[in-house]
């Protein structure tokens, strides 16, 4: 059989058009006007009012983290059940992470326990510099009590929506909660531009001082001209020619990804043992990546085995993020909780969610799933 991939890119062909014609027109140096009109575009779309296009979501956080000026002897709080790339941007500026465990009904960073170790932090006069909830699985994080808790402390929030480009809390986009929001353009994202990202705020000095940052920091000058240290992380016009073709059809992609969970849960929902991410009642997930939790007493066989038993078969899943306070590059960081992570990496399970999925494939994945639970 052939190989079902976790979440291949899904292209519509309008990219090559766009892609064709920044070749025609020989906008092949890493800016132009692409990656312009992919800025605005992408803003528009976000509910914010500017955007600047880079090379990764992780050069987005770095940017973030030093515009907030974030450095050595603050502390950043992070969710725990992230990939890593949220919390290296933290020691990229020289900060410390700490991290914070999810809740249970969104799996995204618990309101309650940040708010209690936030004012716990303040009793202690050790607040941290800043905030990065992620929004995960294309889901967002409950923004209402964590702007508040931010504010009442003096936090600055950066949401890391890297995963949830389309989806929503209370009717607003992802990305547009905080002083920045973070996307990610990575293959394997919803909207992909092969590796990219962006940074999205509100203040168009900081944008533009983002940008600047990210171009090597180039001063004004006919010569080369630098005041400070600067990186090289603009997103190419050809890369963003492929971003506006993807952003034409994101409603597209997030309605198949949504409709590959619904499916998933007809086919394997009478499965003893066999739980899926839940939506919150607050917002519209874009539902990246399908995910389950397995219970082996209840199903029959855990985690591993099942994610062994798809391989075998040719078909690509993968555990829950491992929690970064397990990790052992932050050994030693330090956790508000951490149990609900620890279970949920211990017990979940990522499925084949690409949104170019056919029925045939959800069955052949869901058929395999009911087989190794039967066995």
């Amino acid at each position: 059989m052939s190989r079902l991939y976790l979440s291949p890119p899904h292209m519509s062909g309008r990219e090559l058009e766009l892609l064709t014609e920044a070749f025609e027109s020989n906008w092949i140096a890493p800016l132009g006007p692409h990656v312009d009109g992919f800025e605005e575009e992408l803003a528009a779309r976000c509910g914010v009012g500017h955007a600047a296009a880079l090379s990764s979501g992780t050069a987005a956080l770095h940017l973030a983290l030093l515009l907030a000026g974030v450095g050595p002897g603050d502390e950043v709080w992070v969710s725990d059940l992230t990939f890593a790339a949220s919390a290296n941007a933290v020691v990229y500026v020289g900060a410390t992470p700490v991290f914070v465990d999810a809740d249970r009904d969104s799996w995204t960073l618990d309101p309650a326990l940040l708010a209690e170790g936030l004012a716990d932090a303040a009793r202690r006069d050790r607040l941290p510099k800043a905030l990065i909830p992620v929004d995960l699985y294309g889901q967002c994080c409950d923004y209402r009590p964590i702007e508040a808790a931010c504010a009442e402390h003096g936090v600055t929030l950066i949401e890391d929506s890297a995963e949830a480009l389309g989806a929503t809390y209370d009717g607003r986009p992802a990305g547009s909660f905080g002083r920045f929001g973070v996307m990610s353009f990575n293959g394997n994202k919803i909207l992909t531009t092969s590796g990219g990202g962006a940074l999205l705020g509100d203040d168009a000095e900081e944008i533009a001082r983002a940008r600047k940052l990210a171009s090597q920091a180039r001063e004004p000058a006919p010569h080369y001209e630098h005041h400070e240290v600067g990186y090289n992380y603009r997103l190419s016009n050809l890369l963003a020619a492929v971003g506006r073709g993807q952003l034409e059809v994101l409603d597209e992609r997030v309605a198949a990804r949504r409709g590959n969970c619904a499916r998933y849960q007809e086919l394997l929902d009478d499965l003893p043992g066999i739980d899926f991410m839940p939506e919150a009642s607050y917002g519209r997930s874009n539902r990246w990546l399908t995910v389950v939790t397995i219970d082996p007493a209840a199903f029959g066989a855990d985690r591993e085995a099942v994610r062994l038993a798809l391989e075998a078969e040719n078909v690509e899943a993968r555990p829950v993020w491992k929690p970064m306070h397990l990790q052992p590059v932050f050994a030693g960081c330090r956790v508000l909780g951490g149990r609900v992570g620890e279970e949920l990496f211990e017990r979940g399970l990522c499925l084949p969610s690409g949104s170019a999925m056919t029925d045939a494939d959800l069955e052949r994945v869901a058929e395999l799933v009911r087989a190794i639970g039967r066995g």
